[in-house]
């Protein structure tokens, strides 16, 4: 047998009462009554060796895990760049498609999978994350008083970041604001899609246009540096979204939110891709400012576009 990937669950207030079969449906999407009790019977632990059927009632509090053999990991890129390093402060340049951390599809395949085997000696940990398919720049501390000391900085907004981003559309001002609070709700079938909610947390990011130009089958594209004031998930993707110039190549915050339903399942068809334009979201972590972890010196860092999202650029004309 290769290696376990285990999901855990803890039951929630709201749904203490409920059949296990039913909370199991409600967890996970596509989940029919057979497949339901499948997994009760054959891959649900209870941590104490406990049985449980389908019918069992839940209260609030109880714990399972769900376990399967993990899938070969899927390909990724396998180095990165090293901007900085004093072996105190790493700052990396990440390449897209590889992701920071383990997850239950990335094990060996993932930055700190690679850091570890690279810097045998430290303890390098990053401070802060960027998604899978978003390219640039990584702080790490390389012990673990300096990854803290790291975190603290981010935290409490002693950090500047800068953003270059590829979007559909072209922007009616050369500056503009989005300041808009972000939530995650029930309103997509995407349940790690951020939505604008007078609920959700205050968010701000500030975008200028670098460029204007035309793709090679004339829809409008612009170049847009980004800031975010403040560090919400998938904020940047989510305010452009929400101005109406979702990013190239989101699966997610596109015109067509489904695209990443498809996308997990490997249905994408050609239609998809080519109103995705990009393999990838067009978003590249440019700029970082921060406080040395040991020193206290404000140090600046950039990482070129990505290669791919120059070679798109480049191959766009005038408008």
């Amino acid at each position: 047998m290769g290696r376990i990937v285990r999901a855990r669950f803890v039951v929630e207030r709201n749904c203490a009462g409920w059949r296990l079969d039913a909370y199991l449906r409600h967890k996970i999407r596509r989940l029919d009554a057979a497949k339901a009790a499948f997994l009760i019977a054959e891959r649900l632990d209870t941590g104490d060796g406990s049985r449980v059927g389908p019918e069992t009632l839940l209260t609030t509090g109880f714990e399972f895990s769900l376990w399967r053999e993990a899938e070969p990991e899927p390909e990724t890129p396998m180095e990165f760049g090293v901007v900085f390093d004093d072996g105190e402060l790493l700052v990396i340049d990440k390449p897209a498609g590889l992701p920071i951390h383990p997850t239950a599809r990335y094990f060996e395949h993932t930055f700190t999978a690679l850091a570890r085997a690279r810097f045998p000696d430290r303890k390098v940990d990053p401070a802060h994350r960027l998604d899978r398919e978003t390219s640039g720049l990584v702080a790490c501390g390389c012990a673990p008083e300096f990854t803290r000391r790291l975190k603290r900085a981010f935290a409490e907004g002693r950090v500047e970041k800068a953003y270059l981003a590829l979007c559909h559309g072209w922007p009616e001002a050369d500056a503009f604001e989005v300041d808009a609070p972000l939530a995650l709700t029930l309103q997509s079938e995407v349940r790690v899609r951020m939505h604008v909610h007078a609920q959700g947390s205050a968010s701000a990011t500030g975008f200028e246009v670098l460029g204007r130009r035309l793709a090679p089958d004339g829809a409008r594209v612009a170049l847009l540096g980004c800031h975010p004031r403040t560090g919400r998930q998938h904020q940047i993707r989510a305010h452009l979204h929400h101005a109406g110039l979702p990013l190239v190549g989101d699966k997610i915050y596109g015109s067509d939110e489904l695209i990443f339903d498809r996308f997990t399942r490997k249905a994408l068809t050609d239609a998809d891709r080519a109103l995705l334009r990009l393999d990838r979201q067009a978003l590249h972590a440019w700029k970082l400012t921060l406080p040395h972890p040991r020193t206290g010196e404000r140090m600046s860092f950039e990482a070129p576009l990505a290669a791919d999202l120059r070679a798109f650029w480049e191959g766009c004309g005038e408008g």
